[in-house]
C-alpha cells in the first residue's frame, strides 16, 4: 500500500486527483491510501511522517506549498513531493526542497499517470528502511543507514546519529526485528551497531562515527563474522 497526501484547497481538484489515484491503482493493481488536506498549514501542523507521496498545491490561502514543503523536509527527508501548479516556473523552485516533479493544472490523466509512475518507481528504488523517532513533541523519519548505533540504557533506547540522539521507550529485541536485513549487529549486550558506519575494530573496541564502543569477548567472533560478510558483499 502507498500512502498519499493530497494538499489542495480546490474541492474540484481534490476530487479529480483522488479519482485519478483510484483509476491508476485499478489499472496497475496498486492500493493507495489517500488523505486530503485543504491547506499547507493543515499538513505541517503536527506533521506525522507516514506519507510515501505528497501532491502539494503551490498557491494556498494560509501556507503556500513551497513553505509547507520546506517545513516537511525538516522532519521527513524521504517522502516524495510532487507539486500541483498552474505555472511551471513556480515548480522550478521545487529543486530547493528536493521535489520529484510537478503536475500542471488543469490536471490531465495521462500527465498525472506519468508523474505517478515516476513516483512509484522512485519509491521502489529507495525502499530504504526508515525509523519514526521521537523528538520533542513530534516524530522524525530517519533513514536506518544514518544511525550509528543504538544503546540500551535502563528501559530506554538511545538511537545515535551524527546529528541527533533520539531517546525512546522501546525494547532492543523489537528494534532488532524492525532493523532485520539492514546490517546491524551486536558488539556488546547494550549496543546494536550499524555495520555501514563502522570505521575500525580494535582488540577491545568498535569505532563508529567518532565513538569507541566496547566489544565483548562473547560477541566479538559473531560481530567480526557479520562485519566481514557485509564488507565482502561490497555494500559500502
Amino acid at each position: 500500500m502507498i500512502r498519499v497526501a493530497v494538499v489542495e484547497d480546490e474541492s474540484s481538484c481534490q476530487e479529480q486527483i483522488c479519482g485519478y489515484l483510484k483509476r491508476y491503482g485499478d489499472e496497475n493493481d496498486i492500493e493507495f491510501q489517500t488523505t486530503v488536506f485543504v491547506d499547507g498549514l493543515d499538513i505541517v501542523e503536527d506533521y506525522n511522517p507516514v506519507w510515501d507521496v505528497i501532491f502539494l498545491d503551490i498557491k494556498m490561502k494560509h501556507m503556500d506549498g513551497m513553505t509547507a514543503a520546506a517545513k516537511i523536509r525538516t522532519y521527513d527527508p524521504g517522502v516524495v513531493i510532487i507539486f500541483v501548479t498552474t505555472m511551471a516556473q513556480y515548480a522550478i523552485r521545487g529543486y530547493e526542497v528536493d521535489a520529484l516533479d510537478f503536475v500542471l493544472k488543469p490536471v490531465a490523466y495521462p500527465q498525472f499517470a506519468m508523474k505517478l509512475t515516476k513516483a512509484v518507481g522512485a519509491l521502489k528504488k529507495k525502499e530504504e528502511k526508515y525509523l519514526l523517532l521521537p523528538i520533542e513533541e513530534r516524530r522524525e523519519r530517519v533513514a536506518a543507514n544514518e544511525v550509528l548505533f543504538i544503546e540500551v540504557r535502563g528501559h530506554n533506547l538511545h538511537v545515535v546519529t551524527e546529528k541527533q540522539t533520539y531517546v525512546m521507550r522501546y525494547s532492543m529485541q523489537e528494534m532488532e526485528k524492525e532493523l532485520a536485513g539492514c546490517y546491524f549487529a551486536r558488539c556488546n549486550h547494550p549496543y546494536l551497531v550499524n555495520l555501514r558506519n563502522v570505521t575500525g575494530v580494535t582488540k577491545e573496541e568498535v569505532l563508529v562515527g567518532g565513538y569507541a564502543l566496547p566489544i565483548s569477548r562473547t560477541k566479538k567472533k559473531q560481530f567480526l563474522s557479520e562485519l566481514s560478510e557485509y564488507l565482502s558483499a561490497g555494500y559500502r
